[in-house]
Formats: structure tokens, C-alpha cells, sequence
């Protein structure tokens, strides 16, 4: 004698294993290609090398500035900076004075 299956107590034995693959595709969807995906993550790596870079060149930036604030500390001022500055700052130049303008440290 042949058993008929019962199309409800199928549908009932498959709901939770289609839920399961459901849930299983949604966060593989999205570990591919979502905001923190695969795909995404190579742009992330990209954009860490340009803000990589930037930050080097304001590391460059502090660290001659630093080297100004040493130079002008209000214990052991530089005079020949001091004077610069001021002439530079206030346009200030004797007839007979030659300025010669150096390229900035690197």
C-alpha cells in the first residue's frame, strides 16, 4: 500500500530548513557586498592609503612648525629667527640689506 504525503506536513518539515538557507544567503549577500563586505573593503584599503599619505604630510607639517616653536621658546630664542621673523612679519628692511629668501626645510 502506497503512503500519500500530506502536502501541509511537507510545507511544515521545509519552512524551517528554507528559513534556515534564507538567513545563510542574507549574511553571505552581505558579507560579499554589503557596507563591511569584501568588495567594499578593497575601497576601504584605498582610501587608508590616501588618508596614509595625508597624515604623513601633516606629520611633515607639525614637525617643522615644532622646530619654529623651538627656535622662538621664550628661554633660548634664536636671534637670527627672531629677526627674520620680525623683518618678514613687519616689512621691515634697511636700504642697504640683501635678502636672501632659503627654501624651507624638508
Amino acid at each position: 500500500m502506497i503512503d500519500r504525503v500530506n502536502p501541509l506536513a511537507l510545507a511544515r518539515a521545509a519552512i524551517l530548513p528554507a528559513a534556515c538557507i534564507t538567513v545563510m544567503g542574507y549574511f553571505a549577500f552581505h558579507a560579499i557586498s554589503g557596507n563591511a563586505g569584501l568588495i567594499a573593503w578593497q575601497g576601504y584599503k584605498t582610501e587608508r592609503a590616501a588618508v596614509d599619505a595625508d597624515a604623513a604630510k601633516v606629520g611633515a607639517v607639525k614637525a617643522a612648525l615644532q622646530r619654529q616653536v623651538a627656535l622662538l621658546d621664550p628661554h633660548h630664542v634664536d636671534k637670527d629667527y627672531a629677526d627674520e621673523r620680525v623683518r618678514r612679519d613687519l616689512g621691515v628692511v634697511g636700504p642697504n640689506e640683501v635678502i636672501i629668501p632659503l627654501p624651507d626645510a624638508k
